[in-house]
Order: C-alpha cells, then structure tokens, then sequence
C-alpha cells in the first residue's frame, strides 16, 4: 500500500480510503491515479487484513441440498442477487442431502467468519439440529447471523413457505375443477417439506370426504419421482385409454412430477388423458415441459432474496424473526379433464 500510495503521490491514508472502498472517497482524479498504480504494481488487497480490520469478512454462506434442482438454483439466484446488491460474496455448499456434509459446511463458513449463513432446505433429525444449534451458539455470540429457508430452528430467523397451506388450496382447487380421483407421490418421511405437503393435500381432500386411492414415496429427485410413478402405476392397474375418469395424482415436488410424466410416457400412458399430474414450486423449467404443469407457485427467488435480507439486517430483534411465504395455485394442462 504505501508503493502504491508513493507512485500515485498522495498520503497512505488516501491510498487505504480509495483501495478498501470507503466513503471518503477523494476526488476522482485522485482516486483514478491511485488504481492506476495499484494495477500497475499489481497490488492485491489482503482479504484476511480488511476483515480484522472491518471486524467483516464480506462473505454470506449458503448451504442448500442440491444445487442441480432448479428449487435450489433458483433460491441459490435470488441469494446471489440480493448479497450483490449488499456488496457480500456468496460461498456456496451442496450437500446432496448429507447432513454430515452440511455439519462440515457450517463449521466452514464458520471458519472462514462469514458474516451470515442461509440454510435453505428441510432438516431431518432433531439429532441435527442440535448439533448445529450449538455449533451456531458460539457462531451468533461472535456477531454470526443465521436465516434458515424452510421450516424455523430454535435458533435464527426463517423464511418459511407455506407449504401445508398451500397444499390444501391446490387439493381444494382440482376439486372445484371436477377431479373425484386421487393418489400422491410423496417424498422420505423424514424431510418435513414433504410431509408437510402430503399432510396438507389429503387433509384437504378428508374436508370433502374423499381418501388418495393409492400413496408412494420415493426421493426428492427426478428419478425418485420416476421410480414412485411406476409403482403407482402398478397399484392402480392403468393401462392406456382404460379410465373413465383418469386419477389425478399430486407429487410433492415438480422435479418428482417430471420424473412421474416421463415414467408413464414409457408405460404409454398419455397425461392428462390417462392420468393427472400436480406439482408443487412452479420451478423455471416447467416453461418447457409438455404437457404444462398444474403447480403451487413459490416466488423462490424473492425467497432468496428475502433470506439475504434478514441475514444482514443490524438490528438485534430480527435475530428470531420468522416471515412466512405464501404459494399460489396454477392449474395447467396437465389436470385437464377430459
């Protein structure tokens, strides 16, 4: 710095202001001079210094399960947006579902002082959350912030969908469209976002007196979805061009729905005239799928965008604070009746 600060011709005080970005910025041809000689010597700041120095690394953490699943991709858009705009870096973790990985991820962010941390995605085990409850004690008494997307800890804030809820108004909405015929395709017992779905779904169903025929699981995945679809398949005995009414199926993911269309399409089923299919999250692929899919819509890169939010806020009394996200139901061609 004080090279740069010679060759440019100004003090090492003006030379610091105009390298580490701070507001007293002098004027612009002082300013100019002094990155010219920081290129020209080719002065890098040292990251590490700047954060004792700020007591503030610039880095956000974000974990989430599968970065390959457009739910996460676009969460992952949103963070990635709203930490630019806060002029944060985002260091990015997938663990593909392994809470061991996720464990070792927090510990690193930790590690590198991060200044906030976003969890998007289900926890499965209170096991877990108590190990990461203690591992982000230590994190938040030194000045760590922590926004979880899904359903709240007992620590940090949340920004939760509402996922039971709008469930139900999916359900709700394929009866008021004449569907009588049910059966879902749920995800592992042990991720609430799942269960949560499904819940909601078929106790809305109950409300009208009505029970799914048939319910399979299988992973929150494409194939998870195609697996599950073919048992079901099974269980109901579809053949092509066999139902009177086709049975209107609800997958608790769009992923999962995708995989179950083209699971069907090998059995020669054709969807929506030999069986229904519904979604939920509304990802941004499903622009391109044929037949377009019925969905419960989530806004997930505002849900992104939100975590961010809530991460870098100042003030102490947002520590907790939970917001919750509604969905918003789509009916598509994909439950069209006959």
């Amino acid at each position: 710095m004080q090279d740069v600060a010679a060759r440019a011709g100004v003090s090492l005080a003006t030379a610091s202001r105009v390298i580490n970005g701070s507001s007293r910025v002098p004027g612009e041809g002082v300013a100019d001079r002094v990155r010219t000689a920081a290129r020209e010597l080719g002065y890098v700041p040292n990251a590490q210094a700047q954060a004792l120095a700020r007591a503030a690394t610039g880095l956000l953490g974000l974990i989430v399960h599968d970065i390959a699943d457009p739910y996460f991709s676009s969460i992952a858009r949103g963070v990635q947006t709203a930490a630019r705009t806060a002029r944060k870096q985002v260091l990015l973790a997938s663990t593909d579902r392994d809470f061991d990985i996720e464990r070792e991820s927090v510990s690193t962010f930790i590690a590198h002082r991060a200044d906030a941390i976003v969890l998007a995605g289900s926890r499965q085990s209170g096991d877990l959350d108590r190990e990461l409850e203690a591992e982000f004690d230590r994190y938040r008494v030194n000045g760590g912030r922590v926004v979880v997307i899904g359903q709240p800890l007992a620590f940090g804030g949340a920004v939760e969908p509402e996922n039971h809820v709008a469930a139900g108004d999916l359900a709700d909405a394929l009866m008021a469209a004449g569907h009588t015929q049910f059966a879902v395709i749920g995800g592992p017992g042990s991720i609430r976002t799942g269960v949560d779905r499904r819940n909601g779904f078929v106790e809305a169903l109950g409300r009208r007196g009505l029970t799914p025929l048939v319910e399979v699981s299988g992973e929150f995945t494409r194939d998870g979805g195609h697996s599950a679809a073919r048992r079901l398949a099974g269980a109901l005995q579809l053949s092509p061009g066999a139902q009177a009414e086709p049975v209107c199926v609800f997958a608790v993911t769009d992923v999962m729905a995708i995989g179950a269309v083209a699971a069907w399409r090998e059995l020669g089923l054709s969807v929506p005239e030999d069986i229904g299919i519904a979604g939920f999250d509304d990802i941004p692929t499903l622009r391109d799928h044929i037949p377009s899919l019925t969905t419960v819509a989530l806004p997930l890169e505002e849900i992104g965008a939100r975590a961010v939010e809530l991460a870098l806020r100042t003030d102490t009394e947002c520590d907790d604070l939970r917001e919750r996200v509604p969905g918003r139901v789509i009916l598509r061609d994909s439950t069209r009746l006959p």
